[in-house]
């Protein structure tokens, strides 16, 4: 099959390459899926897993992207709740070969059915952006309509469906961003948007969750924002500040069938968009991951017409 590969983790996304790989088998409770479309998430370069099985053992050279959309053509033994031929999105294990490629072997349990009026594009485009901004505001924020969010970066990808979410559960929204990010931030539901280069981020005054997808001043700046009692959740690495009367929560998304059919059925109903910045096929993703001019949103692979 075909696959972009990764061997050097100093040289970041210029140094992956199209190749040929062997096609994954399924072991017990796995299914190999024929990609239609992945996602990508470049900081995971960066991430040991990427470069490291679950006992710290180098796997290199190793196929990246954990997001997909496509149909299963083969069952592990033991294999329960999906069948052959069934269109199917998800996340798929950190320390495995991943989805940039015609095909991958994952965990049944990682994966959703996909609906038929759905697109593998817009399919493939959910996992990590849904699931990160679902667990950050209901399980680990525990988001009350109400209440207030101020969510980094809102423009992007995460930051959008973060916007989103909190907006349909009730809460108020302030998003942050570059200058040039302001109008997509309104447009995907922020009520008020600060620009990080030129605004006074404390004008904000009191919030009772930041949505931190940034760290360092940003994250120890917004923890003096948060009202007593209120969260502070971030996605990069642990926290480094904390709120006076409240919660610092880090962590790293799992996948969740359950979450993921939430998550798609908000799309088909069209509560939720997604946030897609760009679109290539398995040929063009090296020069899609290096990209010569700044882009908000997920890039996606489509692997297949």
């Amino acid at each position: 099959m075909k696959a972009i590969v990764v061997t050097d983790q100093a040289a970041g996304t210029a140094g992956m390459k199209l190749m040929q790989r062997p096609e994954p088998q399924a072991a017990i409770n796995d299914v190999v899926v024929r990609i239609h479309a992945s996602g990508f998430v470049p900081t995971e370069l960066a991430w040991p897993s990427t470069w490291t099985d679950r006992r710290d053992r180098d796997r290199t050279p190793s196929i990246p992207g954990h997001e997909l959309a496509g149909v299963v053509t083969t069952l592990g033994y033991g294999t329960t709740g999906l069948s052959l031929g069934q269109r199917v999105f998800g996340l798929a294990d950190w320390h495995r070969d991943g989805t940039l490629a015609e095909f991958v072997a994952i965990e049944a349990r990682n994966l959703a059915p996909l609906p038929g009026d759905v697109d593998f594009t817009v399919g493939a485009s959910l996992p990590i952006s849904g699931l990160t901004a679902w667990q950050g505001l209901f399980q680990h924020g525990r988001l009350q309509a109400g209440q207030s969010v101020l969510a980094h970066g809102a423009a992007g990808a995460v930051g959008s469906m973060v916007t989103q979410l909190a907006r349909e559960a009730g809460a108020y929204v302030i998003g942050t961003g570059r200058a040039a990010d302001r109008q997509k931030a309104l447009d995907f539901g922020a009520q008020e948007f600060v620009d990080l280069d030129n605004d006074v981020l404390e004008d904000v005054g009191g919030v009772d969750l930041v949505f931190d997808v940034i760290g360092g001043d940003i994250q120890k700046r917004s923890a003096g924002l948060i009202r007593a009692g209120g969260t502070l959740v971030t996605i990069v690495g642990p926290a480094e500040a904390r709120p006076a009367d409240g919660l610092a929560v880090d962590f790293v998304v799992e996948s969740d069938r359950a979450q993921l059919s939430e998550i798609v059925q908000r799309v088909r109903d069209g509560r939720l968009r997604t946030n897609i910045g760009n679109i290539a096929t398995l040929d063009e993703a090296v020069a899609a991951f290096n990209p010569t001019e700044r882009r908000t949103g997920k890039t996606v692979i489509r692997v297949r017409p």
